[in-house]
């Protein structure tokens, strides 16, 4: 018999884990693009969005807006969450596009307010009265405009005519930071501050490199930028005498995302000694090189290959993700970092949560009976139907004990339920479910993201070898526990 040999790396923790919505043969893939802000960078959220909070707060006070005293609540918003500029809020809806919880301002709405509000409304990304909070940078403008929303119902904001234009101002404070170099140019200056270090992920890179696939990254960053974070972030784990940029076969930076993956743009060389562009424009891609601009096509054209052969991971539902597998039918790999808290939550929970299942198996047997009674209680003071062999005021007496039972149950049912709603966040709950539904977030993983993880070095313990296969999806006529 021949002996099993040990893995050089264990399977991970569940947390770590790669999560497959559609089978993906990692092995047939040529080439695997990446982004790089927030998929190989991670950001230390709460000290990068409190920057960025910072500086949309700063230009707004220069406009003589009274917002001094706000203060950055990283736990007031999630990724995933939609804001409605009609009415001011910010919404968490399930897959269908139906609203289960809701704040105005900070505030969240009562269970009338909210019914009132959204009982015949659907969210619907495609209309322009939603804004969908697709990535870990949108967290400091939502969280900003919340608090806003507070004071333009007060009447404390100079000029603005309702919550649409209230978006339009902040969302502009925030580019114009972005646009003019001020939130990178702290990074850089101090990136110990603001990036979180992971020494497995450059490996997991080499693997997929020396496994034969090319490696693209394609950032929406300036190259200054990127080089000073990929250096920072990379070198110190590479193989001496090797930089980051031998993993790659091709750099393209500025890359205007979305436009990069579905439009042509001109495309232009870095030259590396001084950071300059070629001042031709180039119609071919060279090997080892860095170009600033360029498009999705290009790629394509220099490596040989297109569609399904290529594997895109990124942060960004829409940029990324979507548009990249609508566009061009790439295979996508969506980075979502808050996987990991949430399936460490959920798991910690795990004994909670079959108790809450045994008690809800309860309520709806219990709840089953209870209508039974019912009915036969209606028909017997009606006159119709089958006969039951009880009295009317057996019948009577049989549902009070029912319905104290169900009272009793539900007393031990909601302190449970309240506490799996907080799983992750106290305001919004689970990142991936809204109730015991999936959130809006979730079904766009489902739709466009063919698989989805916390983190690219998740990659080190699959392997570039590893055959991923999505689980068989569950229907509500399964039998249990199929």
């Amino acid at each position: 018999m021949n002996p099993v040999l040990e893995p050089m790396v264990a399977p991970p923790e569940r947390a770590r884990g790669i999560f497959c919505n559609r089978t993906l043969n990692l092995r047939s893939i040529t080439a695997i693009g990446y982004d790089m802000d927030y998929t190989l960078i991670h950001y230390r959220v709460d000290q990068w969005e409190l920057r960025a909070y910072e500086h949309i707060k700063q230009r707004l006070m220069a406009a003589g807006w009274p917002v001094g005293d706000l203060r950055f609540d990283a736990q007031g918003v999630t990724r995933g969450l939609v804001i409605d500029l009609e009415k001011g809020n910010l919404c968490k809806a399930n897959r269908f596009g139906f609203v289960k919880r809701a704040f105005h301002g900070t505030r969240p709405l009562e269970f009338e307010a909210q019914r009132t509000a959204y009982s015949r409304t659907q969210v619907d990304l495609s209309q322009e009265r939603w804004v969908f909070i697709n990535t870990l940078f949108s967290l400091s403008e939502a969280c900003i405009y919340g608090q806003l929303v507070e004071l333009l119902d007060q009447g404390r904001l100079p000029g603005v005519m309702g919550y649409r234009d209230l978006y339009n101002h902040v969302r502009k404070s925030l580019d114009a930071a972005h646009m003019e170099g001020e939130l990178k140019a702290e990074i850089m200056a101090n990136p110990d501050r603001f990036v979180e270090l992971d020494p497995e992920l450059p490996l997991a890179l080499l693997d997929q490199k020396s496994a034969g696939k090319k490696l693209l990254l394609i950032t929406n960053s300036g190259w200054e930028y990127t080089a000073a974070m990929m250096a920072y972030a990379f070198d110190r784990f590479m193989p001496a005498g090797m930089p980051w940029r031998a993993l790659f076969h091709v750099v393209m930076v500025s890359a205007r995302k979305p436009e990069f993956f579905n439009s042509r743009q001109p495309v232009h060389e870095v030259m590396l000694d001084s950071g300059l562009l070629k001042v031709e424009s180039g119609s071919k891609l060279r090997d080892g090189a860095v170009y600033h601009g360029g498009c999705a096509a290009l790629v394509e054209a220099h490596l040989g290959v297109s569609g399904d052969d290529i594997l895109y991971v990124g942060d960004h539902m829409f940029t990324d993700v979507h548009i990249s597998k609508s566009a061009l039918h790439w295979r996508t790999a969506l980075i979502l970092r808050e996987l990991e808290d949430e399936v460490r939550a959920e798991d910690a929970f795990q004994a909670d949560a079959e108790k809450l299942q045994g008690l809800m198996a309860r309520k709806e047997a219990l709840e089953f009976s209870f209508s039974q009674v019912r009915l036969h209680l209606q028909r017997a003071r009606n006159g119709y139907g089958p006969t039951s062999s009880k009295s009317t005021q057996e019948l009577e007496r049989r549902m009070t004990e029912l319905r104290a039972q169900l009272l009793e149950l539900d007393a031990g049912i909601a302190p449970l339920a309240k506490a799996s709603s907080e799983l992750f966040n106290p305001h919004w709950g689970p990142l991936l479910r809204a109730g015991n539904d999936k959130s809006h977030l979730a079904r766009q993983v489902e739709r466009y993201a063919d698989i989805y993880t916390s983190r690219v070095s998740n990659f080190l313990a699959q392997t570039p070898f590893l055959y991923l296969r999505s689980p068989r999806g569950s229907l509500p006529h399964d039998p249990p526990h199929s």
